[in-house]
C-alpha cells in the first residue's frame, strides 16, 4: 500500500532519500553491472562453442624456441602447447643445445626454429643435410631484417608475421616463404569470467618508442582526464611523465596473464603499433614498411575488450573495421573514438564481442600452425 503521506515527498529509494544525488551513483553501478555481467555471459558462450579439431599429423616435430625470455617466451609457450596437440610427437631443444646431434638422435620430419637470429645458421646447414626439413617464423619482422635476410636461404622454409618482407626474402633466395602472423593463444588470452579486479576505462600496453611518444604527448591529458593508464618501459621518455606517476607504470616486462587480466579489465586497449623506421632500435635499412598487424592486435581482441588500433593497410584482412575492430589514423579521431565508445556501451560491447569471436574462429594458435604445417606437409 502506498503511503500517501510520501508521494511528491522525499520517499527513500535504496536506502536514500529520492532527491538524493546518491541515487545516481546506484543506478550507475546497478547499469554497469548489468552490462558487465551480459558482456562476460556472452564472452562465455563464444569460448565455449565446440570447434572441430585440428588433424592430427603423424609427424615428429623438433622445436627450437627463441630462447630470449620476455616477450619472446609466451610465443614459445604457445607455440609448443599447440604443437603437442596437433603432430605425434614433439621434442624441444634447450638453448644451448645443438640442433645438429638432436637431430641425428631424433629423426625429426621437421626442425622448426621460433625467431633464430642467435641460432648458427651452420646448425640450420647440417640439420638440412642430413635431409630434414626445417623451418623458421621469425618474429619481428620488418624491424630487424638486415639481420633475417641474411639467414632466411638457410632453411627450406620462412614463414614471416609481416606481408611486406614476402618479397624481400624470395629476392634473397629463400625458395619458399609464406605469410603467417602471429595469433592469440587461448590458455594466456581471455575474457575474465567474473568482473576483472582491475577496472578501467583506457589502457594502453607497451613500450615507449619514439612514434608512440610523438602521437600521444600532444593528447596525453586528454586521455588522462578519460582515465588512461600505461604499462610499459621507456615512459620517462615521455615529457609529462612526472605528472602522472600513479598511471604510468614503467620498468618491468608483464606476463600474458597479467597482460591478459589488464585487457579484460579495460573498456578500451589503444593499440599503437611501433615504427619500422626507428634508426634507435630497429636494423631495417632497406626501409621496408610495415602493413601488418602486431601480436597484440590478436591478444587484445581475445579478451574481448573494445580495440584501438592504427589503421595499418592490411588489419581487414583479419577484422572488420567498426565490427569486429575499430581504428583511427590521426590522434583527433583516437580521441573522438574515446570519447563515443566510453558513452556507447552497447556498441562498445558489439564490437568486443564481435572481434572475440572472430579470434576465436580464426585466429588462434591452432589456426596458424595448422596452415604452417599444410605449407610444409600438405
Amino acid at each position: 500500500m502506498v503511503n500517501s503521506e510520501r508521494i511528491g515527498t522525499k520517499a527513500p529509494y535504496h536506502g536514500y532519500e529520492i532527491n538524493d544525488p546518491r541515487h545516481a551513483g546506484w543506478d550507475a553501478g546497478l547499469s554497469d553491472g548489468f552490462n558487465e555481467g551480459y558482456l562476460r555471459g556472452r564472452a562465455n558462450a563464444i569460448m565455449s562453442q565446440p570447434r572441430t579439431p585440428w588433424q592430427i599429423r603423424n609427424i615428429k616435430v623438433l622445436y627450437a624456441g627463441s630462447g630470449k625470455g620476455l616477450p619472446y617466451s609466451p610465443i614459445d609457450e604457445a607455440v609448443i602447447a599447440t604443437l603437442r596437440t596437433m603432430v605425434a610427437e614433439l621434442a624441444v631443444s634447450e638453448v644451448g643445445q645443438s640442433l645438429p646431434d638432436l637431430a641425428a638422435t631424433l629423426h625429426p620430419d621437421l626442425v622448426l626454429v621460433l625467431d633464430g637470429m642467435e641460432l648458427p645458421v651452420e646448425q640450420i646447414d647440417a640439420v638440412r643435410a642430413m635431409g630434414i626439413r626445417t623451418a623458421v617464423w621469425l618474429t619481428d619482422d620488418p624491424y630487424y631484417t638486415d639481420l633475417t635476410v641474411r639467414m632466411v636461404t638457410h632453411f627450406d622454409y620462412v614463414f614471416t608475421l609481416e606481408r611486406n618482407c614476402i618479397d624481400l626474402y624470395r629476392a634473397a633466395g629463400a625458395n619458399n616463404v609464406h605469410y603467417l602472423p602471429f595469433a592469440a593463444h587461448p590458455e594466456h588470452f581471455r575474457p575474465t569470467l567474473v568482473q576483472s579486479q582491475i577496472r578501467r576505462d583506457v589502457s594502453f600496453i607497451g613500450s615507449a618508442y619514439w612514434n608512440r611518444v610523438n602521437f600521444l604527448q600532444p593528447i596525453i591529458g586528454e586521455l588522462m582526464n578519460k582515465g588512461l593508464h600505461i604499462n610499459g618501459i621507456w615512459w620517462d621518455r615521455l615529457p609529462e611523465y612526472g605528472s602522472y606517476p600513479d598511471r604510468i607504470e614503467i620498468g618491468k616486462w608483464m606476463g600474458p596473464n597479467e597482460t591478459a587480466e589488464v585487457y579484460s579489465g579495460t573498456k578500451i586497449m589503444l593499440n599503437l603499433h611501433r615504427s619500422p623506421l626507428d634508426e634507435s632500435v630497429n636494423q631495417n635499412n632497406s626501409g621496408i614498411m610495415a602493413v601488418s598487424p602486431n601480436p597484440r592486435t590478436f591478444e587484445i581482441s581475445a579478451c574481448g575488450t573494445l580495440q584501438l588500433v592504427d589503421a595499418r593497410e592490411d588489419l581487414a584482412s583479419f577484422y572488420i573495421p567498426g565490427q569486429e575492430i575499430e581504428t583511427f589514423n590521426t590522434a583527433d579521431e583516437l580521441l573522438d573514438k574515446v570519447n563515443y565508445y566510453l558513452t556507447h556501451e552497447k556498441e562498445r560491447r558489439e564490437i568486443a564481442l564481435g572481434g572475440l569471436a572472430r579470434t576465436y574462429r580464426d585466429h588462434t594458435y591452432g589456426n596458424r600452425i595448422d596452415e604452417l604445417l599444410r605449407h610444409i606437409f600438405g
